[in-house]
C-alpha cells in the first residue's frame, strides 16, 4: 500500500511538472506587488514552486539613478533549478551588439558586492543578456566560468541551497524584463517521493487560489 501512494504522489508531481511547464506562471510582478529591493544586502524573499516561475520587472537608470534589483530564493531538498529562461520580449540598453543587461547569482541569502565592485570575485556567476524575440534559458551561460572574472561558476542545474540574485542595466532609460525560473524535481528516490508530491500538490493548490 505505501509503495502504491507513492508512486501515485510521484505521478502527481510529474503530471503538474508538465502542467506548470506549458506557460509561465507569475510568483512576483514589479507593477503588482510592488519595487524589488534595491539592496543586495536585503533582497526580496520569492517563494518558488513547482514548474514555472516568472518574475517580471523594470530596470535601468533614471535621472543618473540605476534601478537595481535583488531578491532571494531557496531551492527545497529533492529539487533543482533547472533553467533560467529570458522571456520573449525582454529589454537591455543602448542598441546593436552592445545591447546588454546584467543577471548575477550568489550562493546565500545576500548579493555582497558593492554595485562599483571591479570583480566578480564572491558570485557564483553572471552574464549580460541582450533583447530577445524567443525564450532562451541563460542559466548555462550564467555559470560558464571562462569570462566571468573571478566568479566561481557552476554546472547547470543549480541544487538544493538558498541563492540571491542581481539584475541591472546602467543604460539611461527604462527597461522591462521577464525571467523564469524553473524548478524540478531530478528523479527522486523512494524515500522522498512523498515529501515531492506534497509539495508538488501544495504549490499547485496554492497558485489556483492566491
Amino acid at each position: 500500500m505505501l509503495q502504491l501512494c507513492l508512486k501515485g504522489l510521484a505521478a502527481i508531481a510529474l503530471v503538474l511538472t508538465m502542467l506548470s511547464n506549458a506557460h509561465a506562471i507569475p510568483v512576483y510582478t514589479e507593477s503588482i506587488d510592488g519595487d524589488l529591493s534595491g539592496s543586495g544586502l536585503t533582497p526580496t524573499v520569492i517563494t518558488l514552486g513547482l514548474g514555472s516561475n516568472e518574475i517580471t520587472g523594470t530596470t535601468g537608470n533614471v535621472a543618473g539613478v540605476s534601478d537595481r534589483d535583488y531578491f532571494v530564493v531557496t531551492v527545497p531538498l529533492n529539487f533543482k533549478l533547472a533553467q533560467l529562461i529570458e522571456e520573449a520580449g525582454t529589454e537591455a540598453g543602448q542598441s546593436g551588439a552592445f545591447a546588454r543587461g546584467f543577471f548575477a547569482v550568489q550562493l546565500g541569502p545576500q548579493v555582497t558586492l558593492p554595485t562599483n565592485t571591479m570583480t566578480a570575485t564572491g558570485l557564483l556567476g553572471w552574464t549580460h543578456y541582450v533583447p530577445t524575440a524567443t525564450d532562451i534559458d541563460i542559466l548555462p551561460a550564467m555559470g560558464n566560468p571562462t569570462p566571468l572574472n573571478g566568479a566561481t561558476g557552476f554546472g547547470p542545474p543549480l541544487g538544493p541551497g538558498t541563492y540571491a540574485f542581481w539584475i541591472q542595466d546602467t543604460t539611461p532609460g527604462t527597461f522591462n524584463y521577464g525571467f523564469d525560473l524553473v524548478l524540478v524535481v531530478p528523479e527522486p528516490a523512494s524515500g522522498g517521493l512523498m515529501a515531492v508530491g506534497l509539495f508538488a500538490l501544495w504549490g499547485y493548490l496554492r497558485r489556483r487560489n492566491p
